[in-house]
């Protein structure tokens, strides 16, 4: 599976304040949110439901896999989403990094990718 998404009984914005701390822990900052069903609203479209997506950024780790391989500068910064489904529950989830990383061939960087995103799932897990 690409993605790894839990649901929770927050809020879509308590589970926002709970994950930036959580982030905060593991040296992620959020570096760029954005309010898609806002933004359509703005241009004149409607989204039924709320759907906010996060860019997280660590950047150690930005700086190590960029060094090893300019090509993952295409998967970053890292997006976890926070949104309300069909249902009217709020999700948090995430694109797999291994997944993606996948689409590079390098083994020492599915080693980073794993680690990176065994770390963004504790958050998601926490945030819960």
């Amino acid at each position: 599976m690409f993605h790894y998404t839990i649901e929770t009984h927050k809020s879509i914005e308590d589970a926002i304040k709970s994950l930036e701390v959580n982030l905060k822990e593991e040296k992620f900052g959020v570096q760029w949110q954005f309010d898609i069903k806002e933004t359509l609203q703005k241009k004149g479209y409607e989204l039924d439901h709320p759907f906010t997506v996060l860019e997280v950024c660590n950047p150690i780790e930005a700086q190590r896999v960029l060094s090893t391989n300019q090509l993952i500068g295409y998967f970053l910064p890292c997006k976890i989403v926070v949104y309300e489904d069909n249902e009217g529950k709020t999700n948090i989830g995430l694109p797999k990094p291994t997944a993606l990383i996948q689409m590079v061939e390098d083994e020492e960087l599915k080693e980073i990718a794993t680690d990176i995103e065994e770390r963004l799932i504790a958050c998601i897990d926490k945030s819960k």
